[in-house]
């Protein structure tokens, strides 16, 4: 995928992550395509049966792993035909990017992890890895209007940084955005929840990130106590 599809696979994957009728998500973008149900089954390789019920509530919300192979399959088709998704108009919503800033000398994770006061939820065993800088993100508005500048600008120079998430509910949005993303940080720390969905978690040791919850009281916090990594 290039970056354009990139940055759609991932707003549409949130939305159907963030939704209370993932079902019925799935159907709207896939008739925006105007891709029958059929076409986008034969894709994923399942029957249309199975995602009929999907759509129409008769299953349980599907699994990260059905909603990529069905956002991937939704855009390979949408690729061979008019590109009708690359026009639905995104949510116009500004300040996804809250901080964003390299480093001199790379740090290490657990160096971030500290000053963030971040309790570690897995890759235990990467704490010693280089971070070379760290961007700060609002989560809600990463998921739904990030630009595809602004896309480019999240990964800085290198993806080997802290991604940090603002105004998390459960913690599987930023997750399934890594996800999908062609890119993958080393680290993410997520602000807002008091408990991670357990499928965030099983997301992060699939990618190999670290994963964090940032105890720290407020956003202003987590810019302050990061922007004095670094200095003397």
């Amino acid at each position: 995928m290039n970056i354009e599809e990139d940055e759609l696979a991932i707003r549409i994957a949130g939305e159907l992550v963030l939704s209370s009728n993932p079902g019925r998500e799935m159907r709207l973008w896939r008739e925006r395509a105007k891709i029958n149900q059929s076409a986008v089954a034969r894709e994923m390789g399942v029957s249309p049966s199975v995602l009929s019920d999907y759509e129409n509530g008769r299953r349980k919300s599907p699994g990260v792993g059905f909603i990529k192979r069905y956002v991937m399959a939704l855009l390979k088709l949408d690729r061979q035909g008019r590109r009708v998704l690359k026009q639905v108009p995104t949510v116009e919503t500004v300040g996804a990017i809250l901080a964003i800033k390299e480093f001199e000398r790379a740090v290490t994770a657990k160096t971030v992890i500290d000053i963030l006061d971040a309790e570690v939820l897995t890759g235990h065993d990467m704490l010693e890895c280089p971070i070379y800088g760290y961007t700060v993100l609002d989560s809600i508005k990463t998921i739904y209007s990030l630009t595809g500048n602004e896309y480019y600008k999240i990964f800085g120079r290198t993806s080997e940084r802290a991604l940090v998430f603002t105004r998390v509910g459960l913690g599987r949005s930023p997750m399934v955005a890594v996800r999908v993303s062609q890119l993958k940080p080393r680290l993410v720390v997520m602000h807002g929840p008091r408990d991670v969905d357990p499928l965030a978690i099983k997301l992060a040791q699939m990618e190999e990130v670290i994963l964090a919850i940032s105890k720290l009281r407020t956003e202003e916090e987590i810019i302050k106590n990061l922007s004095e990594i670094g200095k003397a």
